[in-house]
């Protein structure tokens, strides 16, 4: 088993500020906003887990379950040497590729990204572990402006997955194609997963569960600032609100305050003030139609060669080559 390499690029002094600059940016603004990104500390990404695990919350077990369904086929049709996973976090769901790949027989090497080093390192040690033929190599990086350091040889497939595209704007996700396209060579792949717009009854419950458990997600964003910019928000006193937005066919989750506050940020010397019933945005998540994802892939030069829905048409897998 050869030891598994690790590319940082991305420090924590990096995040800190990014998010400085983002927050900065947000709370100042008119509406306010804050990337979503930014939800995911430690309890973030805990409390996501268990997003994925609600019974309204279709989107993980519906990519899942088609994923199983189709793997075999997306292995046998792209042939990769090398699978880089965008936001490969803990790397669950990517065995279901490896497995794949290497029963067909093509993979080399396995390339996982993400924001945080301790992440990649513990998936990094279990895959090496479980893979003992296969080669890793973990890249601590921000795909939306670092695709650049990834590693380069062998016929690549980068998979991006969980509906993530969904979070970038239309011109974001254009920056962020082109950026796909610009690092891979010609005939290399692109795996995208995407979520369908389906009946907004099905689909808002996702983002908004009876438990409440969303809703301490979407808070969790504010814990952040306060722990990370020293700020003195006071989480409690926002309600968490999402909403379908039919024209850009979007899920936007915002916290509206209950009282008219003002939050002090200290690391960036900033007053924040919120009225009563004053909404921020956190998060959109759209939602897309076969035609209008094809359209885009197309615009960023990739051509669609095969695509996968399951049976609900609640979400889609999509195999598209780099012209």
């Amino acid at each position: 088993m050869t030891a598994p390499l690790l590319d940082i690029h991305l420090t924590d002094d990096d995040l800190t500020a990014a998010l400085r600059t983002d927050a900065r940016t947000g709370l100042t603004a008119s509406p306010k906003s804050l990337p979503p990104k930014w939800f995911y500390d430690a309890r973030g990404s805990e409390l996501f887990e268990r997003i994925t695990e609600l019974p309204e919350y279709y989107p993980t077990r519906t990519e899942r379950a088609l994923l199983e369904q189709v793997v075999d086929e997306i292995a046998a049709a792209a042939q990769a040497d090398v699978l880089v996973e965008l936001g490969a976090g803990s790397a669950a769901k990517t065995r279901l590729l490896l497995n794949a790949l290497t029963a067909e027989g093509s993979l080399k090497t396995y390339v996982p990204q993400d924001v945080s080093a301790s992440a990649l390192r513990g998936a990094l040690t279990e895959i090496a572990a479980e893979y003992p033929d296969l080669g890793v190599h973990g890249v601590v990086s921000d795909f939306t402006d670092t695709l650049h350091n990834l590693p380069r040889g062998g016929r690549r497939m980068i998979a991006f997955l969980g509906g993530t595209i969904g979070n970038l704007v239309p011109t974001e996700r254009t920056e962020f194609l082109a950026g796909i396209h610009e690092v891979l060579e010609p005939g290399e792949l692109l795996l995208l997963g995407a979520g369908l717009v389906v009946d907004p009854a099905v689909l808002v419950p996702a983002y908004d569960d009876a438990a409440g458990v969303t809703a301490e997600f979407n808070r969790n964003v504010l814990h952040v600032l306060n722990h990370r910019l020293g700020a003195d928000f006071a989480p409690d006193k926002f309600e968490h609100v999402a909403v379908w937005d039919t024209d850009n066919e979007w899920i936007e989750m915002r916290l509206r305050a209950t009282e008219a506050m003002t939050a002090t940020v200290t690391a960036l010397d900033l007053t924040v003030d919120f009225a009563a019933g004053e909404e921020m945005r956190t998060e959109i998540s759209a939602k897309f139609r076969p035609e209008s994802l094809t359209t885009e892939l197309t615009a960023a030069g990739f051509t669609p060669t095969h695509t996968w829905t399951d049976p609900a048409r609640r979400f889609t897998l999509v195999l598209a080559e780099r012209r």
